[in-house]
């Protein structure tokens, strides 16, 4: 990896943990995260954290190693892949009108959804927290979501 996509990992990473303690008023990781190891960090931390961006049918811009084993894709596949194709065609609807209310409220926290990996594997994502990420300057970049239980549907 080079410096410059170092840096825009490790800016990528500080949005996501400042917008979350933003709205949460709590820090998304456990410990202290030194300044120029953010990306690193959460990227093997013990919790699923993924982002997507603010196009009208939002992509994945971000999955730590968590995420990506958990949806079965690496990380070239997966942030290519529209958001909505996490969850199966019938929960769509449902996962659409949730996204608007993070909108709206900044974060919703507790909630609980059916998501499906890359090879259609089925699961519940149980007591996520999804927040807008926002800058400095109350810019939004996009959605994130963190969760670190789930449960396969067999």
């Amino acid at each position: 990896m080079n410096n410059v996509s170092l840096h825009t990992s490790n800016m990528h990473a500080s949005l996501i943990l400042n917008s979350y303690r933003r709205w949460t008023g709590k820090s998304l990781l456990d410990g202290a995260v030194e300044p120029g190891t953010e990306s690193a960090i959460l990227f093997h931390a013990p919790i699923v954290v993924l982002t997507h961006g603010t196009e009208p049918d939002p992509v994945l811009n971000y999955g730590n190693q968590s995420a990506l084993e958990l949806w079965e894709v690496n990380r070239e596949a997966f942030i290519q892949t529209p958001s909505r194709l996490t969850a199966e065609p019938m929960e769509r609807e449902q996962r659409a009108a949730f996204l608007k209310a993070v909108s709206e409220n900044g974060y919703v926290d507790n909630y609980t959804g059916v998501r499906i990996s890359s090879t259609g594997r089925r699961f519940y994502i149980l007591q996520a927290t999804v927040w807008n990420l926002i800058d400095d300057h109350n810019v939004v970049h996009g959605q994130a979501a963190a969760f670190r239980q789930y449960r396969y549907i067999e």
